[in-house]
Protein backbone atom coordinates (compact mmCIF):
# COMPACT_ATOMS: atom_id res chain seq x y z
CA UNK A 1 0.00 0.00 0.00
CA UNK A 2 1.38 3.40 -1.02
CA UNK A 3 1.09 5.79 1.95
CA UNK A 4 0.76 9.50 1.30
CA UNK A 5 2.65 11.21 4.13
CA UNK A 6 1.09 14.59 3.25
CA UNK A 7 4.29 16.59 3.86
CA UNK A 8 3.74 20.28 3.16
CA UNK A 9 6.00 21.94 0.53
CA UNK A 10 7.91 24.05 3.06
CA UNK A 11 9.18 20.96 4.90
CA UNK A 12 11.92 18.54 3.79
CA UNK A 13 10.40 15.85 5.99
CA UNK A 14 9.33 15.43 9.59
CA UNK A 15 10.47 14.03 12.92
CA UNK A 16 8.53 12.87 15.98
CA UNK A 17 8.88 10.60 19.00
CA UNK A 18 6.61 7.55 18.91
CA UNK A 19 5.35 6.37 22.29
CA UNK A 20 3.42 3.09 22.45
CA UNK A 21 1.20 4.38 25.23
CA UNK A 22 -0.10 7.20 23.01
CA UNK A 23 0.26 5.86 19.49
CA UNK A 24 -2.56 3.89 17.77
CA UNK A 25 -1.44 0.58 16.28
CA UNK A 26 -1.32 0.95 12.49
CA UNK A 27 -0.15 -2.51 11.47
CA UNK A 28 -0.85 -2.58 7.75
CA UNK A 29 2.03 -3.15 5.31
CA UNK A 30 2.88 0.04 3.46
CA UNK A 31 5.55 1.96 1.59
CA UNK A 32 6.10 5.61 0.71
CA UNK A 33 8.25 7.70 -1.59
CA UNK A 34 10.23 9.16 1.31
CA UNK A 35 13.19 7.68 3.19
CA UNK A 36 12.37 6.67 6.79
CA UNK A 37 14.71 6.32 9.76
CA UNK A 38 13.73 4.69 13.08
CA UNK A 39 15.87 5.41 16.14
CA UNK A 40 15.01 3.32 19.22
CA UNK A 41 15.16 5.08 22.59
CA UNK A 42 13.54 2.39 24.71
CA UNK A 43 11.82 -0.97 24.48
CA UNK A 44 11.64 -2.98 21.28
CA UNK A 45 9.88 -2.90 17.91
CA UNK A 46 9.31 -5.70 15.42
CA UNK A 47 8.84 -5.38 11.66
CA UNK A 48 8.07 -7.81 8.89
CA UNK A 49 9.80 -7.07 5.60
CA UNK A 50 9.21 -9.55 2.81
CA UNK A 51 9.47 -13.02 4.32
CA UNK A 52 11.56 -12.00 7.34
CA UNK A 53 10.88 -10.73 10.84
CA UNK A 54 13.23 -8.22 12.48
CA UNK A 55 13.23 -7.17 16.15
CA UNK A 56 15.26 -4.18 17.31
CA UNK A 57 15.96 -2.77 20.77
CA UNK A 58 17.52 0.33 22.33
CA UNK A 59 20.57 1.87 20.58
CA UNK A 60 19.50 0.55 17.16
CA UNK A 61 18.67 2.62 14.14
CA UNK A 62 17.04 1.19 11.03
CA UNK A 63 16.15 2.48 7.59
CA UNK A 64 13.28 1.93 5.20
CA UNK A 65 14.40 3.03 1.77
CA UNK A 66 11.98 4.84 -0.57
CA UNK A 67 9.20 2.50 -1.73
CA UNK A 68 10.38 -0.36 0.49
CA UNK A 69 7.37 -2.27 1.82
CA UNK A 70 7.41 -2.75 5.59
CA UNK A 71 4.96 -3.70 8.32
CA UNK A 72 5.07 -3.03 12.04
CA UNK A 73 3.77 -6.19 13.75
CA UNK A 74 4.72 -5.74 17.40
CA UNK A 75 6.30 -3.39 19.91
CA UNK A 76 6.78 -3.51 23.66
CA UNK A 77 4.47 -1.48 25.88
CA UNK A 78 7.40 0.76 26.85
CA UNK A 79 8.62 1.30 23.27
CA UNK A 80 9.77 4.84 22.45
CA UNK A 81 11.45 5.57 19.15
CA UNK A 82 11.98 8.51 16.83
CA UNK A 83 10.67 8.36 13.31
CA UNK A 84 12.41 10.70 10.86
CA UNK A 85 11.23 11.02 7.27
CA UNK A 86 13.22 12.68 4.47
CA UNK A 87 11.97 13.82 1.07
CA UNK A 88 13.78 12.59 -2.02
CA UNK A 89 14.50 16.12 -3.32
CA UNK A 90 16.29 17.04 -0.09
CA UNK A 91 18.34 13.84 -0.20
CA UNK A 92 19.46 14.53 -3.77
CA UNK A 93 20.38 18.09 -2.86
CA UNK A 94 22.30 17.14 0.30
CA UNK A 95 24.16 14.08 -0.99
CA UNK A 96 26.52 14.87 -3.85
CA UNK A 97 29.36 12.35 -3.40
CA UNK A 98 29.64 8.59 -3.82
CA UNK A 99 29.80 8.24 -0.03
CA UNK A 100 26.04 8.70 0.10
CA UNK A 101 25.19 6.78 -3.05
CA UNK A 102 22.97 4.29 -1.22
CA UNK A 103 20.73 7.24 -0.31
CA UNK A 104 20.56 8.84 -3.76
CA UNK A 105 20.23 5.60 -5.72
CA UNK A 106 18.59 3.30 -3.15
CA UNK A 107 18.47 -0.42 -3.83
CA UNK A 108 17.15 -2.98 -1.39
CA UNK A 109 16.44 -6.64 -1.06
CA UNK A 110 12.70 -7.37 -0.65
CA UNK A 111 13.31 -9.18 2.66
CA UNK A 112 16.08 -7.08 4.21
CA UNK A 113 16.49 -3.95 6.36
CA UNK A 114 19.48 -1.65 6.55
CA UNK A 115 20.29 -1.18 10.24
CA UNK A 116 23.04 -0.83 12.82
CA UNK A 117 23.65 -0.92 16.56
CA UNK A 118 25.28 2.28 17.83
CA UNK A 119 27.75 2.72 20.71
CA UNK A 120 26.26 4.56 23.68
CA UNK A 121 28.15 7.82 23.08
CA UNK A 122 27.14 8.05 19.41
CA UNK A 123 23.59 7.07 20.29
CA UNK A 124 23.18 9.80 22.90
CA UNK A 125 24.60 12.46 20.54
CA UNK A 126 21.96 11.65 17.93
CA UNK A 127 19.24 11.43 20.58
CA UNK A 128 20.07 14.93 21.82
CA UNK A 129 19.97 16.30 18.28
CA UNK A 130 16.57 14.72 17.66
CA UNK A 131 15.25 16.09 20.96
CA UNK A 132 16.41 19.57 19.98
CA UNK A 133 14.70 19.42 16.58
CA UNK A 134 11.46 17.97 17.95
CA UNK A 135 11.26 20.41 20.88
CA UNK A 136 9.91 23.17 18.62
CA UNK A 137 7.46 20.91 16.85
CA UNK A 138 3.85 20.01 17.51
CA UNK A 139 2.47 18.56 20.73
CA UNK A 140 3.85 14.97 20.92
CA UNK A 141 0.45 13.69 22.04
CA UNK A 142 -1.21 15.04 18.90
CA UNK A 143 1.58 13.72 16.67
CA UNK A 144 1.26 10.28 18.24
CA UNK A 145 -2.51 10.25 17.81
CA UNK A 146 -2.05 11.19 14.15
CA UNK A 147 0.90 8.78 13.57
CA UNK A 148 3.06 11.74 12.59
CA UNK A 149 1.78 12.18 9.07
CA UNK A 150 -1.93 12.35 9.86
CA UNK A 151 -4.63 9.73 10.21
CA UNK A 152 -7.22 12.50 10.02
CA UNK A 153 -7.76 13.69 6.47
CA UNK A 154 -7.18 17.35 7.33
CA UNK A 155 -4.10 16.89 9.53
CA UNK A 156 -0.65 18.02 8.35
CA UNK A 157 2.64 17.94 10.26
CA UNK A 158 3.83 21.42 11.23
CA UNK A 159 6.87 22.89 12.98
CA UNK A 160 7.44 26.31 14.57
CA UNK A 161 10.56 26.92 12.47
CA UNK A 162 10.66 25.20 9.08
CA UNK A 163 14.21 26.43 8.35
CA UNK A 164 15.47 25.00 11.65
CA UNK A 165 13.67 21.72 11.01
CA UNK A 166 15.02 21.41 7.46
CA UNK A 167 18.60 22.20 8.52
CA UNK A 168 18.32 19.69 11.36
CA UNK A 169 16.92 16.97 9.10
CA UNK A 170 19.75 17.47 6.62
CA UNK A 171 22.43 17.26 9.31
CA UNK A 172 20.68 14.30 10.90
CA UNK A 173 20.51 12.46 7.58
CA UNK A 174 24.21 12.85 6.81
CA UNK A 175 25.32 12.04 10.36
CA UNK A 176 23.22 8.88 10.59
CA UNK A 177 24.35 7.77 7.14
CA UNK A 178 27.99 8.11 8.20
CA UNK A 179 27.30 6.13 11.37
CA UNK A 180 25.52 3.45 9.38
CA UNK A 181 28.63 3.00 7.24
CA UNK A 182 30.91 3.10 10.30
CA UNK A 183 29.07 0.53 12.44
CA UNK A 184 27.88 -2.24 10.18
CA UNK A 185 25.71 -4.81 11.96
CA UNK A 186 24.86 -8.33 10.92
CA UNK A 187 21.24 -9.17 10.19
CA UNK A 188 18.99 -10.22 13.06
CA UNK A 189 16.25 -11.57 10.90
CA UNK A 190 14.09 -14.64 11.24
CA UNK A 191 12.62 -16.21 8.13
CA UNK A 192 8.88 -16.61 8.57
CA UNK A 193 6.88 -19.77 8.02
CA UNK A 194 4.67 -19.53 4.89
CA UNK A 195 1.56 -19.93 7.06
CA UNK A 196 2.53 -16.85 9.09
CA UNK A 197 3.07 -14.81 5.95
CA UNK A 198 -0.32 -15.95 4.68
CA UNK A 199 -2.04 -15.15 7.97
CA UNK A 200 -0.61 -11.62 7.98
CA UNK A 201 -1.86 -11.09 4.44
CA UNK A 202 -5.34 -12.31 5.39
CA UNK A 203 -5.51 -9.84 8.27
CA UNK A 204 -4.43 -6.90 6.13
CA UNK A 205 -7.96 -6.30 4.88
CA UNK A 206 -10.94 -4.27 6.01
CA UNK A 207 -12.87 -7.46 6.74
CA UNK A 208 -10.64 -9.52 9.02
CA UNK A 209 -11.44 -13.26 8.99
CA UNK A 210 -12.04 -15.26 12.15
CA UNK A 211 -9.17 -17.31 13.61
CA UNK A 212 -10.70 -20.52 12.28
CA UNK A 213 -11.06 -19.01 8.80
CA UNK A 214 -7.44 -17.84 8.85
CA UNK A 215 -6.24 -21.29 9.91
CA UNK A 216 -8.34 -22.93 7.21
CA UNK A 217 -6.85 -20.66 4.54
CA UNK A 218 -3.37 -21.50 5.85
CA UNK A 219 -4.20 -25.25 5.73
CA UNK A 220 -3.26 -25.87 9.37
CA UNK A 221 -5.18 -26.20 12.62
CA UNK A 222 -6.16 -23.12 14.61
CA UNK A 223 -4.18 -24.25 17.67
CA UNK A 224 -1.01 -24.88 15.67
CA UNK A 225 -1.32 -21.56 13.85
CA UNK A 226 -1.74 -19.77 17.19
CA UNK A 227 1.37 -21.41 18.66
CA UNK A 228 3.39 -20.78 15.50
CA UNK A 229 2.30 -17.14 15.28
CA UNK A 230 3.24 -16.47 18.91
CA UNK A 231 6.63 -18.09 18.41
CA UNK A 232 7.53 -16.24 15.20
CA UNK A 233 5.91 -12.82 15.72
CA UNK A 234 6.28 -12.61 19.50
CA UNK A 235 2.66 -11.95 20.48
CA UNK A 236 -0.51 -14.06 20.50
CA UNK A 237 -2.43 -14.20 17.24
CA UNK A 238 -5.57 -12.93 18.99
CA UNK A 239 -3.74 -9.85 20.30
CA UNK A 240 -2.34 -9.04 16.87
CA UNK A 241 -5.76 -9.47 15.26
CA UNK A 242 -7.31 -7.18 17.87
CA UNK A 243 -4.58 -4.58 17.33
CA UNK A 244 -5.32 -4.58 13.60
CA UNK A 245 -8.99 -3.99 14.36
CA UNK A 246 -8.10 -1.13 16.72
CA UNK A 247 -6.04 0.40 13.93
CA UNK A 248 -9.07 0.20 11.64
CA UNK A 249 -11.18 1.80 14.37
CA UNK A 250 -8.83 4.79 14.69
CA UNK A 251 -8.77 5.32 10.94
CA UNK A 252 -12.57 5.18 10.76
CA UNK A 253 -12.99 7.34 13.86
CA UNK A 254 -10.80 10.13 12.44
CA UNK A 255 -12.72 10.33 9.14
CA UNK A 256 -15.04 13.34 8.91
CA UNK A 257 -17.72 11.12 7.35
CA UNK A 258 -17.90 8.88 10.44
CA UNK A 259 -20.93 9.97 12.42
CA UNK A 260 -20.39 8.23 15.75
CA UNK A 261 -17.79 6.22 17.64
CA UNK A 262 -20.13 3.23 17.53
CA UNK A 263 -20.18 3.46 13.74
CA UNK A 264 -16.36 3.33 13.75
CA UNK A 265 -16.47 0.35 16.12
CA UNK A 266 -18.63 -1.66 13.72
CA UNK A 267 -16.63 -0.52 10.66
CA UNK A 268 -13.51 -1.94 12.34
CA UNK A 269 -15.13 -5.36 12.65
CA UNK A 270 -16.03 -5.46 16.34
CA UNK A 271 -19.28 -7.26 17.11
CA UNK A 272 -20.34 -4.88 19.89
CA UNK A 273 -19.18 -1.84 21.82
CA UNK A 274 -18.57 -3.98 24.91
CA UNK A 275 -16.20 -6.20 22.91
CA UNK A 276 -14.40 -3.12 21.59
CA UNK A 277 -14.17 -1.65 25.10
CA UNK A 278 -12.69 -4.88 26.49
CA UNK A 279 -10.08 -5.17 23.71
CA UNK A 280 -9.19 -1.47 23.94
CA UNK A 281 -8.60 -1.59 27.70
CA UNK A 282 -6.58 -4.81 27.39
CA UNK A 283 -4.19 -3.28 24.85
CA UNK A 284 -4.01 0.33 26.09
CA UNK A 285 -4.57 -0.23 29.81
CA UNK A 286 -7.33 2.40 30.00
CA UNK A 287 -10.81 3.06 28.70
CA UNK A 288 -11.26 4.68 25.25
CA UNK A 289 -12.40 7.93 26.88
CA UNK A 290 -9.40 8.06 29.25
CA UNK A 291 -7.01 7.34 26.40
CA UNK A 292 -8.52 10.06 24.25
CA UNK A 293 -8.19 12.62 27.04
CA UNK A 294 -4.57 11.56 27.65
CA UNK A 295 -3.63 11.78 23.97
CA UNK A 296 -5.47 15.08 23.42
CA UNK A 297 -5.92 17.32 26.49
CA UNK A 298 -7.84 19.84 24.38
CA UNK A 299 -10.82 17.46 24.08
CA UNK A 300 -13.93 19.07 25.58
CA UNK A 301 -16.49 17.17 27.68
CA UNK A 302 -18.91 17.37 24.76
CA UNK A 303 -16.39 15.55 22.56
CA UNK A 304 -15.85 12.69 25.01
CA UNK A 305 -18.20 10.32 23.29
CA UNK A 306 -16.31 7.04 23.01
Amino acid sequence: MLENLKILPEYDGFLFLVESALNPPLLRPHHHEELELNFIINGSITYVVGNNRFTFKKHNMLWFLPNQEHQLVNRSDDARYYVAVFKRDMIDDACKTDKYEWLTTPQFEPSDIKHTLLPANEFHTIQQEMESIASEGMDPKILNREAGFGISEGFRFQHNDSDWLNAGLRHLLLTCCRLQDKYVSSNWNQKLHPAIIKSLELMNTNEIPSLDQIAQECAISTSYLSRLFHKEIGIPLTRYRNSVRLGLFWEAYQKPTTLTALEAVYQAGFGSYSQFFRVFKQIYGSSPRSFLKKSDPSITPEEEHI
